[in-house]
Parts: structure tokens; C-alpha cells; sequence
């Protein structure tokens, strides 16, 4: 804890997601901003002067710090994460949590041995949305799924395949709201497999179409909640929650014509407009604070993880000649 009683937070990797937790990090008056680290020591120097802290090397910074997020390209989770447990500084890990399940099974030992809290940061956990739609569904039997996460290529490190930087979200989604096993998985990729669709059945019956892609030229963050009496669909990206009942076909008949039509009703709850990253960071400082289970725990983003490594396996595709730029 820092001289005013307040945790002491840091980040490792300050590019384009560390930068943010920096940025929430140093508003909120519950914690202490003490460092920021980054390979490229010229991006700490400059992040850390734009949120009044120091840029110090890893191991200065967990030295100092009670809690760290650590926002690096994947292939380095596992040893920045063992490290800051072995520091005894509690961890939020940015999504995917690791490249290996075998090695994020002993990141999760070493995190309850250490009586450290380890948080995985799926975010869309925490957008309100989301949250809105956890209350929605325990009155409503769901029978189906499907989440589209679609956009153009990115500027920033993709070596993670399209399912494990997108449609991880989705699917940690899915597992978090029908609290069910998958049964049976089939998957299918193309453009060099930037483009990747998944097909689950659920333990408890319930169906699963996920997509995702870096290749289609709109963006689109959009789940839909199935049910026998309801169709629930989610924008993440404007907080958008619509709930359709009641629907009912008719043909109707206009000057001897005779149309089709469908009628429904259309329900909008009110959803609670917040950064889910604040909602995030809060959540974990409020694990650390009270040592309790974190919202987003190491063991659910080993389930996810395992679920994007199935629908991997069963992802086969050639190479794109057409376009060689995604290879």
C-alpha cells in the first residue's frame, strides 16, 4: 500500500490497451498509479508523463506495486505473469490469458498458493450490455446463441489467430451466461483463416453459431439470445439492448393486393451507460482489496481458452493467394 493507505497499481506494456488501464488507473482516487514498464522504454516515458508516474524496468515496477495489469502480445503472459506472482503482486492478464492451457493450469496453482489474485481481462464481462442481459435471461429458457465479431484488418499485433483475439470474447460469453459445458464443436476457416465460423452444441441442449473475422470491411460486435418465447439481441458496442416478443405473421390485404406482414413487440431496457474497462478495473482492485474471487477468475479463462484451441484444430484452410497480405 502507497504512504495514504491506497493500492499501488502498474502496468506492463503500455501500447494500445495498456495505455487505457494508465489512463484508468491513474483516475481513480482508490489507487495509487506508481509505474508503467514497456519494451520500447520510449512509449513508457511517454505514457507515464501523461498520467503523472514513473517508467521503470519490470522488475523495479513489481517490486513496487501491489497489483499489476500486464497487456503484452500473448506469447509473453506466462512469464510476466509467473514473475509478478512470484513478486507476490496480484495480476489482471489481458484476454487471451495464455498461448497454453498446461502452462495457464500452473499460472492459476502459483496464483492460489500465493493467495494472489489472478483476473483474466475478458472485458465484455463487464459491459453493460452484458450485465444487462444476465438479469434477462434467468427468467427465460435459452435455446440457441449466436455472436458476430467482424472488422477490417487492425493496426496492432495480431500473431493471436482470429479466434483467440476475437471470438475468445464471445465464447467466454456464452460459457459465463449458460453456465454449460460444450458437447459437440465443429469449425471452418478461409482468407488464410482470418475469417472463422464455429458451430457448439451445448451440454444442456442449447445451440451456438459464433463468427469471427479481421477481413469484413464493417465492424460489427452484435450477440443474439434465442429463447422459447423471446429473441434478446445485443450491440456491445453502443450498450444496445432490445428483447422481441410477441411476434406474430399476417397477410393483409391493400387494394386487392395481398401482403405479408410481421408484427412484434419490441422492449428497450434501460442499460446503464459505463467504460466497461473502469468496470473492470474496479473489479479486480475489489478482489485485491477484500481477497476475494475475481468477477473473471484464471480457471474461466482456461475454459475459453480450451474452447478456442478445439475450434482451432477443426480450423483447416489453404493459403490465401488472392490475398497474400493476410497470410
Amino acid at each position: 500500500m502507497s504512504e495514504n493507505g491506497s493500492l499501488r497499481t502498474g502496468v506492463v506494456g503500455v501500447g494500445n490497451m495498456g495505455r487505457h488501464h494508465a489512463r484508468v488507473y491513474a483516475q481513480n482516487r482508490a489507487v495509487s498509479l506508481v509505474g508503467v514498464a514497456d519494451a520500447d522504454e520510449s512509449i513508457a516515458r511517454e505514457v507515464a508523463a501523461d498520467y503523472g508516474t514513473d517508467a521503470l524496468p519490470v522488475d523495479e515496477l513489481l517490486e513496487r506495486a501491489d497489483a499489476v495489469t500486464i497487456a503484452v502480445p500473448t506469447r509473453h503472459h506466462h512469464d510476466l505473469t509467473a514473475k509478478a506472482l512470484d513478486a507476490g503482486t496480484h495480476v489482471l492478464v489481458e484476454k487471451p490469458f495464455v498461448k497454453d492451457s498446461a502452462v495457464g493450469e500452473k499460472l492459476v496453482a502459483q496464483a492460489r498458493q500465493a493467495d494472489l489474485v489472478l483476473q483474466v481481462g475478458h472485458i465484455e464481462r463487464f459491459n453493460p450490455a452484458i450485465q444487462t442481459v444476465q438479469d434477462i435471461i434467468t427468467d427465460h429458457d435459452v435455446i440457441g446463441i449466436e455472436a458476430q465479431r467482424l472488422g477490417p484488418p487492425v493496426d496492432r499485433d495480431t500473431t493471436d489467430s482470429v479466434a483467440q483475439d476475437l471470438m475468445v470474447h464471445d465464447l467466454d460469453i456464452a460459457l459465463s451466461l449458460l453456465e454449460a459445458d460444450v458437447d459437440t464443436l465443429s469449425a471452418a476457416g478461409t482468407c488464410a483463416g482470418q475469417h472463422v465460423t464455429a458451430q457448439l452444441t451445448f451440454e444442456d441442449g442449447t445451440v451456438g453459431q459464433f463468427c469471427a473475422s479481421r477481413v469484413t470491411q464493417q465492424k460489427v460486435r452484435r450477440l443474439a439470445i434465442t429463447t422459447h418465447d423471446a429473441r434478446i439481441t445485443v450491440d456491445y458496442a453502443d450498450q444496445d439492448v432490445q428483447i422481441h416478443r410477441h411476434s406474430v405473421p399476417a397477410y393483409v390485404e391493400n387494394d386487392g393486393d395481398v401482403r405479408y406482414r410481421h408484427e412484434s413487440v419490441i422492449e428497450q431496457p434501460t442499460v446503464a451507460s459505463a467504460e466497461p474497462l473502469v468496470r473492470e478495473l474496479d473489479a479486480f482492485i475489489e478482489a485485491v482489496i477484500t481477497d476475494s474471487e475475481p468477477v473473471v477468475s484464471g480457471r474461466d479463462g482456461l475454459r475459453a481458452l480450451e474452447l478456442v484451441s478445439a475450434i482451432e484444430d477443426q480450423v483447416t484452410v489453404a493459403p490465401d493467394a488472392e490475398h497474400p497480405d493476410l497470410q
